[in-house]
């Protein structure tokens, strides 16, 4: 058993991640604040040298070993079992984080519990003036359930010029980097582990919100992300994954009046995605990717309506918007113009 020591659990879920590990995690400690959190990383599995990197160079840094490679959602599920502290960061192993990125977190998860989980402004580690692609300043949902963040929408990633830079409510944390209160991660189960990597964090976000919570950026902590650091952004398994979780997601959460008009949209939008994946980035993999997103999906979707719960949807950080539409049709890239 893991004894609660800090308030704050910062956890990092690595895999065959060694060069990720020697490069991102020293931020990580320097700027950890050790009177109020531990460091964590969960290793699934890795047969790189990971856990002998962290023993040698970091032996402040707490290991535990899941038995394979769970993927995100198991992975922290598994790891996260016997912490104990109030609230858990989740972090990416391919994060660097700046000073005192944990104390506005957790002065306004302190002082409103209402709250259930925030992310802290993610910037490009590459690309320094810009936001990153995973999470950005903050995570929405439009009508259909397509994902965007105040400073990403679809591939157009607008440069961080302090525009965003209010503490806000929003409808998804990032799982790049997010907090979340223990007690509430455990209560609904973690994330969901049939989606082995991709959304989760926007499932697990969703459902709070049926219990009430609400989700919030602050960017007055700010955090660099790599991105693409275990799965590359161009990876067709990527596109695979990030379609049929959202479709389970869609299908897990929305009513069912909902679902009859759409179900049928969004196939409609997907399609025209796979082709342009075919015929504009001229990639076969990704095409096909889809429509084996779709074929899982439809698989899975009898037990999910089955074991579906009746959860209260209303909520006024949803964008009653179509995106793709905004996007495409009306040239609204930026987050400020929808």
């Amino acid at each position: 058993m893991i004894n609660k020591k800090r308030r704050i659990s910062v956890v990092i879920l690595n895999y065959n991640g060694e060069k990720l590990l020697k490069k991102f995690l020293p931020s990580v400690i320097k700027y950890s604040d050790k009177t109020l959190s531990d460091i964590y990383v969960i290793d699934n599995d890795s047969q790189d040298g990971s856990i002998e990197l962290l023993k040698d160079r970091f032996p402040d840094v707490k290991i535990i070993i899941n038995s394979k490679n769970y993927g995100f959602a198991k992975g922290y599920n598994l790891g996260t079992i016997n912490i104990t502290s109030d609230y858990i960061v989740f972090l990416n192993n391919d994060v660097e984080v700046t000073s005192n990125w944990l104390t506005p977190m957790l002065n306004l998860m302190d002082n409103n519990k209402d709250i259930g989980t925030c992310q802290p402004k993610i910037l490009s580690f590459n690309e320094r003036n810009k936001f990153e692609y995973a999470g950005a300043s903050g995570g929405y949902l439009d009508y259909l359930g397509y994902p965007f963040c105040r400073g990403r929408i679809f591939d157009f990633i607008e440069n961080d010029e302090n525009q965003y830079d209010d503490k806000i409510e929003i409808f998804w944390s990032s799982g790049a980097c997010f907090m979340m209160r223990n007690e509430l991660f455990k209560k609904n189960n973690g994330f969901d582990e049939s989606f082995f990597a991709h959304m989760e964090e926007i499932d697990l976000c969703w459902r709070i919100q049926s219990e009430g919570y609400k989700n919030y950026c602050v960017p007055k902590s700010k955090v660099y992300h790599l991105g693409g650091g275990t799965l590359g952004y161009n990876s067709p398994t990527k596109t695979y994954l990030n379609f049929r979780n959202n479709l389970i997601m869609i299908l897990k959460n929305e009513s069912l009046a909902s679902l009859i008009i759409k179900l049928p949209l969004r196939m409609i939008f997907d399609i025209v995605a796979s082709f342009s994946f075919l015929i504009i980035k001229k990639s076969l993999f990704h095409f096909a990717a889809i429509y084996k997103a779709y074929f899982s999906f439809i698989l899975r979707a009898p037990k999910i309506l089955l074991n579906k719960k009746n959860y209260n949807r209303k909520n006024s950080m949803r964008i009653n918007l179509i995106i793709p539409i905004n996007y495409y049709l009306k040239g609204k890239k930026r987050f400020s113009d929808l």
